[in-house]
């Protein structure tokens, strides 16, 4: 039960910089203070005596700051509150987060108060206080939130007494914001609006879990850092205050009458931070969506797959790319949540009895990959999803997540999507009637749409409708995140303005309606690849009348089989049918569950336990099992018959930055690839099951113009043993007989890249190459390994990396990888700094090719070259292990997802 806490038996440490000696100054920081100061005294919302409210501005040291949190801590028999705003910074080593003083600045962070001290001060078992709430609003402030290696911990895991809660104003890896001519800063502002002006239709108190789930709306709203959460217990009941909008609070006023408010909406809790999963990893972070080059412009990257299913993003920093948001590839740029990447083909074809036409009845392990299990499932019933972290966002255009494109279909649909009846990955008419028909030598698509079409309120989906869905990827101030493939192809000078900002009856050129049936695509340039990028969940029809900009991916209007009942961010989803969706109409989607719930829980080891305990059907997204709960099922006989290892797409990699020498010299190089040991760094990053196949080179299975048998440097002959006998040839070539020493780069957040870097020092020393590994914050990957000139002035000789391409095929594969024109100061996904025009013009040559075929020669013998001149050293074809429940009715693997084909689930039994 939410109460507010007694004033009387409360206390409150609000601690504010806004003044350095070597940083910017942050002025809104001191008007927050002034501001919170007069919220949380206020008779009115909470009422504590100025006493009890204690604002501690520019504090002179760490030991200031703490003793005097210790003595207002001591009071507190209730609640204790703990303020910071200020600057955050991160340890260079670990992912430690620092709150910046007056005299701080990044070089000495000695200068600056570690948040764990902050931690252990709450923490301190002689605080008597029955709850505790921490706020901080600093940048990167969610790192209070994720510990890790540095041995952080979580202030609301390891409370001592129930009920603790943490709120961040920012994710691990962004940025706060304090815009400029604004009061305050802007979580701040937000925070206190809510305070002082109360919440409309919120509880009568404002809760940990009520503001949460406001500011969260309200500054996605503006398209600003995003907070985060996290509770202990009851921490989320919590309250700061009165909810001045509320219909009691208001009844106690009659000079101010209002409506009565709707029911309270139940709480939400927070999102676990996408640990920001790179997207050629996971992110987050955070891929390149090249384009085909211009004199005027380089073509720029779009984002990567994380290689832990999820997908973080980074922002590059030259101007081509300054509004894209860039997935981080592991150790090439980010690596914690997947980006949206396409997963490609699955090799491993799982071996079942009780085979029926088209699949298999009876579950075994990997019965689902190469197969379609329980084909023929009926409709009803709930199918369960269960995440450990939520969309990066809903909105089609502005999610980038793997899980997110797979998902969104329950709700968007396209021109073009991809043939669930088909093992490969062929483009099958969806919105359209037929596949595009091609004409001004490949820079004409025209479309005749499918009748019967409807949107969740029973009119027609238009090509007005695809049209604007497509131009709202220009509003890039507002619908952040999502890929650039068609900004990129459609307007490559950028001049289109987006439908916000050009209102004009035109629209964007590149694309003609012609009437509401047929639409028309108009490229400056031909591109191979365009249908690939319809087929994204980016180019979904948005209805124009429903758009609420940056709030849209909160409640999506429907074009598919279901429609949002209710979404509380960071904390569960739900669908149910759309009444209006017609399956005549729709070849693609079965819609055989009566609803879909998302749980959202936060962390890896719960999403497991509801997994395996039968509280969840399968896992929202492509990380597959935890390491425990995978070692226990896959050495159970009764539970290893639902579990799948289908690839995920993903190529794990060593990259070698020819900047920093030796790794110049090609039979250095060379060296290096004959030298390391495949079998070892294969069961570094999770063995056969959980880390995936030896990789005898870089293009993996399921891009046309893979070539399994191609085994340049014996990894297949040898069967991952290494060839020291070549490995030494080639040192003598290369002018280093006695071998070389070298510096091997792996984020810190990254054990099983950690074990791969140490697994690949032990192989180099039997040929006198001395590998010492360094390991750096993976929140600064776009700007430690991303950065060639800070790679080269840290001697980084090889850097560990992962790579998925968005679409499956090569050109979102290679040329992130080795188009010189992609090379990029900071966020460069190109980290063996590939400069080849005879690659660059084969890469020109492939893109333009309108048949996939002979495109496929083209990246075939790209492959060649590139494993020719050993710019990488390909690892593994990536693998995890998946859990899929007992309920599930037609379960299959799909080429393209590197996970089950969502759309076509069926659930039946309790």
């Amino acid at each position: 039960m939410t109460i507010l806490p007694d004033p009387a038996a409360s206390q409150a440490l609000l601690i504010g910089v806004h003044d350095y000696e070597s940083m910017p100054a942050l002025p809104a920081v001191e008007r927050n203070l002034a501001g919170l100061t007069g919220a949380f005294t206020d008779p009115e919302l909470w009422g504590l005596p100025p006493a009890h409210c204690v604002a501690l501005s520019q504090p002179p040291s760490a030991q200031h700051v703490l003793d005097t949190l210790s003595r207002v801590a001591l009071r507190a028999t209730d609640t204790l509150v703990v303020y910071y705003a200020g600057h955050g910074l991160i340890d260079p080593y670990s992912d430690e987060l620092y709150l910046a003083l007056p005299g701080s600045d990044q070089e000495r962070l000695y200068s600056a108060l570690p948040f764990d001290w902050v931690r252990r001060a709450v923490l301190d078992p002689r605080i008597r206080a029955r709850h505790k709430v921490v706020i901080l609003d600093c940048c990167y402030s969610g790192r209070a939130l994720v510990g890790g290696m540095s041995g952080t911990t979580q202030v609301a895991d390891h409370a001592l007494i129930d009920g603790t809660s943490l709120m961040a104003a920012s994710a691990p890896t962004r940025k706060a914001l304090s815009p400029p001519g604004e009061e305050f800063t802007a979580f701040s502002g937000e925070l206190l609006t809510a305070l002082t002006e109360g919440i409309a239709d919120g509880p009568p108190l404002l809760d940990m879990q009520a503001l949460y789930r406001h500011l969260y709306a309200a500054l996605a709203a503006k398209a600003r850092p995003l907070p985060q959460q996290r509770n202990r217990n009851t921490g989320g009941l919590i309250a700061l205050a009165r909810n001045r909008a509320h219909a009691d609070h208001l009844a106690r006023r009659p000079q101010q009458p209002v409506e009565p408010s709707p029911a309270q909406a139940e709480p939400s809790p927070s999102p676990s931070p996408p640990v920001e999963p790179s997207r050629s990893d996971h992110r987050p972070q955070p891929h390149p969506h090249p384009q085909t080059p211009t004199p005027q412009q380089p073509p720029t990257p779009n984002a990567a797959r994380p290689a832990d299913g999820q997908a973080a993003r980074f922002p590059g920093s030259s101007a081509s790319v300054r509004n894209r948001t860039i997935a981080v590839v592991s150790a090439a740029l980010l690596v914690a949540g997947i980006s949206t990447t396409l997963a490609l083909l699955n090799g491993a074809r799982g071996a079942s009895d009780d085979k029926s036409k088209g699949g298999v009845t009876g579950a075994t392990y990997n019965a689902a990959v190469g197969h379609i299990l329980k084909q023929g499932g009926g409709k009803g019933g709930t199918l369960k999803f269960v995440g450990s972290i939520d969309a990066d966002s809903w909105d089609p255009q502005r999610g980038y997540y793997g899980f997110v494109a797979n998902f969104a279909r329950y709700y968007t649909r396209q021109l073009v999507t991809y043939d669930p009846r088909s093992k490969g990955t062929v483009l099958t008419p969806d919105l359209a009637t037929s596949k595009a028909r091609i004409t001004d030598h490949g820079r004409t698509y025209t479309y005749t749409l499918r009748k019967g079409v409807t949107w969740e309120d029973g009119s027609p989906v238009t090509s007005e409708d695809i049209k604007y869905g497509i131009e709202r990827l220009w509003a890039t101030d507002v619908i952040t995140g999502g890929p650039s493939y068609l900004r990129e192809t459609l307007d490559p000078e950028g001049t289109y303005r987006g439908p916000y900002k050009d209102t004009s009856a035109k629209g964007l050129t590149a694309i003609e309606t012609r009437g509401p049936g047929t639409i028309v695509f108009k490229l400056p340039r031909p591109n191979g690849d365009f249908e690939q990028m319809l087929a994204m969940i980016a180019a979904s029809p948005v209805k124009k009348s429903q758009d609420t900009k940056a709030k849209y991916g909160l409640r999506p209007f429907s074009s598919g089989p279901y429609k949002f009942r209710s979404y509380q961010p960071g904390e569960a989803l739900e669908l149910m049918r759309n009444p209006h969706w017609q399956s005549r109409s729709d070849p693609i989607r079965n819609a055989l569950p009566e609803a879909i719930r998302v749980r959202i829980t936060g962390d890896q080891n719960s999403v497991d336990s509801a997994l395996t305990g039968g509280d969840g059907d399968l896992a929202l997204g492509t990380t597959g099992l935890g390491p425990a709960a995978r070692a226990k099922v896959l050495s159970d006989r009764d539970l290893n018959k639902n579990l799948d290892t289908p690839r995920s797409g993903l190529v794990r990699y060593a990259a070698f930055p020819q900047t920093v020498q030796p790794m110049g010299n090609v039979h250095c190089r060379k060296a290096v690839a004959y030298a390391a040991d495949r079998r070892s760094l294969q069961t570094a990053l999770g063995g056969a099951a959980a880390g995936g196949d030896p990789a005898p080179s870089l293009l993996p299975p399921g891009i046309k113009g893979a070539d399994p048998t191609f085994d340049p440097y014996g990894v297949l002959h040898n069967r991952g043993e290494p060839d020291l006998t070549k490995a030494q040839d080639e040192l003598k070539k290369c002018g280093r007989p006695n071998g070389f020493p070298t510096t091997i780069a792996v984020r810190n957040d990254r054990p099983s890249d950690n074990d791969a870097a140490e697994a690949l020092t032990s192989a180099l020393a039997r040929i006198g190459i001395k590998a010492e590994v360094e390991r750096f914050d993976g929140a600064r990957t776009p700007t430690v390994v991303g950065a060639p000139n800070e790679v080269r002035k840290r001697g980084y000789g090889i850097v560990l990396a992962s790579w998925g391409a968005d679409f499956p095929t090569g050109q979102a594969f290679w040329r992130p990888l080795v188009d010189s024109r992609m090379l990029l100061p900071s966020g460069n996904f190109n980290q063996s700094e590939v400069d080849s025009p005879t690659l660059d013009k084969l890469l020109d040559k492939a893109v333009a090719e309108a048949d996939p075929n002979r495109a496929a020669e083209t990246y075939e013998e790209i492959n060649h070259k590139v494993s020719g001149e050993a710019y990488y050293l390909p690892f593994i074809y990536g693998k995890y292990v998946s859990w899929r429940s007992p309920r599930l009715t037609d379960v299959h693997v799909a080429d393209v997802y590197g996970g089950y084909d969502y759309a076509r689930l069926g659930v039946r039994g309790a």
